[in-house]
C-alpha cells in the first residue's frame, strides 16, 4: 500500500468489517507496521472505554511483571508443536520412497516405482503442515491474513528440503533422469496448493494422491509399463504444468483467507 489507507478504511478494519477483503486487511497491517501516523488513527478509532480498559490491563501486566519473580533461566525446548505433528508423515514419506526402491531394485522388469511414487511423495506432509488437525497453532494462523499464504510455502518448502534429496538418492540408486522424478514432484506439490484455495491444502493433497494411486499407479503396474507421461519426452509438459500452477497460487493468494482455511 503505497498510500495511506483513509480514516474510514482504518475505522472498518479496527471494527472487523466483513466488507473489507483479506487482501485489503494484509495491506493495511503491513501499512500500520511502518507508519506511525495511521497507528494514531487507528488508536482513535477504538473507543474511548476500550483503550481505558487496554491501558488497565497493560498497566496491571506491567505491574505483576515487575513484582514478580526473576524468569527462569533458559532451557532447552522439547519439540512440540507443528514440527512434532510432521515427523510422522514425513517418515512415511521417507519409507514409501525405500519401499520403491527396494521394490524397484527386486523386481527389474516391472516399471519404475520411483518414478510412480514421486509425484505424491510430498503430498502427505504437505497435507499435514496445513491441517487444523495436526497445528496446535491452527486458530492463530487462521486469524491472521497476512501470514496465510507466506507460512503455507514456507512450510511447504521445508517438506520439499526433507523429502526432494530422498527422492534425489533413489533416484541416483535406480539410474533415473532428475527432471523425471523432480518436475512430477514439484507439479503435484504445487496442485495441492492451487486446489487448496477452493477445497483446503489437506484435501487436494489426499485427493491427488487417491486418484494418482488409482489412475496411474494400480494400471501402470498391472500393465507392467510405465505410462507416457513419465517417460523421456515428458519433461516438458510437467516443467509447463509446474510453472502453470505455481502462477495460480499466487494470483489466488487472497483465497487462502477465511474461505479457503476453513476447508482444512
Amino acid at each position: 500500500m503505497n498510500t495511506h489507507p483513509t480514516p474510514v478504511l482504518i475505522s472498518r478494519y479496527a471494527t472487523g468489517d466483513d466488507g473489507v477483503d483479506d487482501a485489503t486487511i494484509w495491506a493495511i497491517e503491513a501499512h500500520l507496521e511502518s507508519c506511525a501516523a495511521c497507528r494514531n488513527t487507528l488508536t482513535e478509532t477504538v473507543d474511548p472505554a476500550a483503550r481505558q480498559l487496554l491501558d488497565r490491563v497493560a498497566a496491571g501486566i506491567a505491574a505483576g511483571i515487575a513484582a514478580g519473580p526473576e524468569p527462569a533461566r533458559r532451557r532447552r525446548l522439547r519439540r512440540t508443536g507443528a514440527t512434532a505433528q510432521i515427523l510422522p508423515w514425513l517418515a512415511t514419506a521417507v519409507a514409501l520412497i525405500l519401499a520403491a526402491v527396494s521394490f524397484e531394485s527386486t523386481f527389474r522388469s516391472m516399471p519404475s516405482l520411483v518414478l510412480l511414487v514421486a509425484p505424491m511423495a510430498p503430498l502427505l506432509p504437505v497435507a499435514a503442515v496445513w491441517s487444523r488437525h495436526t497445528d496446535p497453532a491452527w486458530e492463530l494462523v487462521s486469524t491472521m491474513p497476512r501470514t496465510r499464504l507466506a507460512l503455507l510455502l514456507r512450510r511447504t518448502l521445508a517438506v520439499l528440503t526433507a523429502v526432494v534429496p530422498m527422492l534425489a538418492a533413489a533416484g541416483g540408486l535406480t539410474g533415473h533422469s532428475p527432471v523425471l522424478w523432480l518436475l512430477p514432484c514439484l507439479a503435484f506439490t504445487a496442485g495441492a496448493l492451487a486446489l487448496g484455495g477452493l477445497v483446503g491444502v489437506d484435501r487436494a493433497a489426499l485427493g491427488l494422491s487417491a486418484t494418482w494411486s488409482v489412475g496411474v499407479i494400480a494400471p501402470s503396474l498391472v500393465g507392467q509399463r510405465l505410462p507416457v507421461i513419465l517417460e523421456a519426452g515428458s519433461w516438458p509438459g510437467w516443467a509447463a504444468a509446474t510453472a502453470g500452477l505455481v502462477v495460480v497460487v499466487l494470483l489466488r493468494a487472497t483465497h487462502y483467507g477465511r474461505r479457503g482455511i476453513g476447508r482444512n
